[in-house]
């Protein structure tokens, strides 16, 4: 039996550019410089970490200065101890973005 490894491709150009920020703005909010950020868009392979910061910071617009250790520990137990009130609770938070119809 094979197992086929799914490589995420992630093009931080492209997210870049929608945003309208140059490298020194973008690369900046997840820690990154801006020369390190320039091979990244040039090609070079971008680790695991940094290619998840750049979605949760810049795809899913998440303030990630605003997360606390303490929060992720509370999400992470809700998840383990009471896994039906974490899924209402995380459709009731994403429900009241929403406008009525």
């Amino acid at each position: 039996m094979s197992t086929v490894k799914v490589v995420e491709r992630v093009d931080p150009r492209e997210i870049r550019r929608k945003l309208g920020l140059n490298q020194q703005q973008f690369w900046s909010r997840i820690g990154v410089t801006q020369s390190g950020g320039s091979r990244y868009e040039s090609g070079r392979n971008m680790p695991k970490p940094v290619r998840e910061l750049l979605r949760l910071v810049h795809v899913e617009q998440i303030d990630i200065q605003r997360l606390k250790r303490e929060d992720y520990e509370v999400i992470e137990y809700l998840k383990a101890e009471d896994p039906e009130q974490f899924k209402s609770l995380k459709k009731a938070a994403r429900g009241k973005g929403k406008k009525p119809v």
